[in-house]
C-alpha cells in the first residue's frame, strides 16, 4: 500500500509540474518591477477557457497530492 501511494505521489508530482508549466502567462512583460506593468500585476481578472480549466485542474491535482502525502506521513509514522 505504501509503495503504491508513493508511486502515485511521484506521478502526480510530475503531472503537477507539467500542468503548472502549461498555464498561460498572465503578464507578457517579463520585468515585474517595471512601473508601467506594476498595476497590472495586482489586477484580478477572471480566468476563462483554457486558463480556467488549467487552474481548476492544477488545484484538484494539488489537493490529491496533499491528501496522499498526508496518508503517507500517517503510514510512515506507524
Amino acid at each position: 500500500m505504501y509503495d503504491f501511494l508513493l508511486t502515485v505521489l511521484l506521478i502526480l508530482s510530475v503531472i503537477i509540474v507539467i500542468s503548472i508549466l502549461m498555464q498561460p502567462q498572465k503578464n507578457p512583460s517579463s520585468n515585474v518591477f517595471d512601473s508601467n506593468s506594476s498595476e497590472a500585476l495586482f489586477e484580478r481578472t477572471k480566468a476563462r477557457g483554457f486558463e480556467a480549466f488549467m487552474q481548476r485542474f492544477t488545484a484538484i491535482l494539488v489537493f490529491f497530492w496533499l491528501a496522499i502525502a498526508l496518508v503517507l506521513a500517517i503510514l510512515s509514522s506507524n
